[in-house]
Parts: C-alpha cells; structure tokens; sequence
C-alpha cells in the first residue's frame, strides 16, 4: 500500500491557498480580498508560507494517512 496523504493534501492546500483565486492576503484594497483574481508578489510570498506551514502541520505533525490499495 502507498501513503497517499502528502498527494492529496498537497494538491487541496494548492488549490485552496492559490493567490486570487479563493481569496487574497493582502488584497489591493483590503486586508482579505475574495474572488479578484488579481495578485501580487506580496500575496504570493504570504500564501506560499501559509501553504508551506499547514502542509508540514498536517503531514509531520499531525501524521495524516490516507492508503489506497488492496489488504491481500
């Protein structure tokens, strides 16, 4: 069986945590923009650091697991 877990939260966290497209820290006007599709390289550097810290939070500390395959 494989650990499928870093895959998949990974590939949500990249999804959720996209700069402009969910929502935005920080946004042209606001603190939190949400839906502008607008981004910066302020945003960028903050949503990578976010992304990089839940995605070791949940991977190292917390262990998550997800295993596919077959118990034979």
């Amino acid at each position: 069986m494989q650990d499928w877990s870093p895959v998949l939260i990974s590939f949500m966290l990249f999804i959720l945590l996209s700069p402009g497209l969910v929502f935005q820290i920080p946004g042209k006007s606001r603190t939190i923009e949400c839906g502008k599709f607008h981004t910066s390289v302020v945003s960028i550097l903050i949503h990578t650091i976010i992304f990089f810290a839940l995605d070791a939070f949940f991977l190292v500390v917390v262990g998550v697991r997800i295993e596919f395959g077959s118990s034979s």
